[in-house]
């Protein structure tokens, strides 16, 4: 009789009912019998495929090993090895789509929950003290890194820890860039990025903030007081607008705003903080990303009657994570699918008044792949709100290009860098994350920050192919 496999482990939650009204984190974390439970469901494969899944090539099996036969200080230990950022990986990595799809028991049952177990040892860590790994001797180099995002912070902790000099320049009052202003803190509580930052810092990583690029220095001029190479990990924080008519009205904020103060100025900590921030009674959220899904669930949070999010596409294209998906419905936002903004109207003192939507029907595929929405003629109608918020998207910001002669970029603003190594065609000036790709995943730019990283390490210690940049179709060919 073959033996009964254990079912995946439910993480606990808040109750919807509770958590639309607090900012309290939705997802409670495994009690530790569960995440023992859990880890027996590894199969303990020879060859996992879950790793090569992983953007950072995590030790996954080993770390979960370690947790089953509960060596929780060596588990935690195997995943410092690869992630600087665990607890935060474990949150918001989008582990469905990447390690856990390539889980063996995703063939015929649901994967090993390995963002949960990640999840879970990285908290273990925190509360019992985190252990500063060994670094190797100083090699007299310094790297200049220019934003506390999560590329930034990767970069900057894997060359810390090849014993190079680092100092991390990033332009607002507190590190951890998407991190600690676009991610609600329901979903990824501040004092775990504080927590995951400090260990960059105890590696020996010098953090300079309130350090604007392209306005106190160029890039140039870092490498010319001497630092020995730059990588830039800005992000893409110009946040992207429709170009319909209305959009300057009051009352319609960027995600990037609206999230901004929410968490930058404490408004979830209100009446605490007088954040200057209105949200209105009837809320439109335009996009169905994570970053809408965060802005409706945290207008909803700051005391919205009503959230809707207009969607121009259909259910089964939603870019969201699943799980985040279901919470803000199970939450109350209603979602309007196939529905497209065509105008913002605004009343006599300037204000949004309602949001003009056309309906929509899907035709053929577009350059994504999904099909591309068609607008249905004569179908339009007016959407009553008092405030709408754009989640569209976002593109690196061009202040930092200023006085950065020979920084090419793609005509859509993005950094052009070698995908394997981050070069860009600057000589010593490397790049990762959104920067280069434009917006995407939190683990996707910690990847690139590690990439990045392990090229200026064998560049700075002469290891590397000195030719510095080679044309990805000559590189091709040859």
């Amino acid at each position: 009789m073959p033996k009964e496999r254990i079912p995946r482990q439910e993480m606990p939650r808040q109750a919807p009912e509770e958590r639309r009204r607090n900012f309290k984190e939705v997802a409670l974390g495994y009690t530790l019998e569960q995440a023992l439970t859990e880890a027996q469901r590894c199969l303990q494969c020879k060859k996992p495929q879950c790793v090569e899944g992983c953007p950072v090539q995590v030790r996954i099996p080993e770390f979960i090993g370690a947790l089953r036969n509960k060596e929780f200080r060596r588990a935690a230990d195997l995943l410092k090895d690869k992630n600087n950022l665990p607890a935060i990986c474990g949150r918001v990595c989008p582990q469905e789509t990447q390690c856990e799809a390539r889980c063996v028991l995703a063939r015929k049952e649901e994967p090993v929950a390995i963002g949960r177990l990640e999840r879970f040892v990285a908290d273990w860590e925190r509360q019992n003290g985190v252990q500063v790994p060994p670094k190797a001797p100083p090699s007299g180099k310094r790297v200049a890194v220019i934003g506390a995002g999560p590329a930034g912070l990767t970069c900057a902790g894997d060359l810390a820890r090849c014993g190079h000099g680092v100092t991390i320049f990033e332009a607002l009052h507190a590190p951890g860039g998407v991190l600690m202003y676009g991610i609600p803190e329901f979903r990824l509580p501040k004092d775990v990025v504080e927590a995951e930052v400090e260990y960059v810092r105890s590696l020996g990583v010098e953090l300079r903030l309130n350090w604007v690029i392209g306005k106190i220095k160029s890039v140039h001029e870092l490498l010319e007081e001497g630092f020995d190479a730059v990588f830039l990990g800005t992000g893409a924080g110009l946040p992207m607008f429709m170009g319909i008519p209305g959009e300057n009205l009051s009352g319609v904020y960027s995600a990037n705003e609206f999230l901004t103060r929410n968490n930058l100025m404490k408004a979830y900590l209100f009446p605490e903080y007088d954040t200057p921030i209105k949200v209105g009674r009837k809320v439109a959220v335009v996009g169905a990303g994570n970053v809408a899904m965060d802005a409706s669930r945290t207008a909803l949070r700051l005391g919205a009657e009503e959230v809707h999010i207009v969607y121009r596409r259909s259910r089964a294209e939603v870019p969201a994570r699943k799980e985040e998906f279901e919470n803000a419905e199970e939450e109350g936002i209603i979602v309007h699918f196939l529905t497209n903004p065509v105008e913002v109207l605004g009343n006599e003192k300037g204000w949004v008044r309602a949001l003009r939507c056309q309906r929509q029907e899907l035709g053929e595929p577009d350059a994504s792949g999904r099909r591309r929405p068609v607008p249905v003629p004569g179908s339009e109608f007016d959407m009553e709100v008092d405030m709408v918020i754009m989640a569209l998207g976002t593109r690196p910001n061009p202040m930092v290009f200023t006085q950065s002669a020979g920084l090419e970029r793609t005509r859509h603003g993005m950094v052009v860098a070698d995908e394997n190594t981050g070069r860009t065609k600057l000589e010593r000036v490397w790049a990762g994350g959104d920067i280069v790709t434009g917006a995407a995943t939190v683990i996707s730019a910690m990847g690139a920050g590690k990439r990045a990283a392990a090229d200026i390490d064998a560049y700075l210690r002469g290891e590397r192919n000195q030719v510095w940049w080679v044309e990805p179709e000559a590189a091709a060919a040859s």
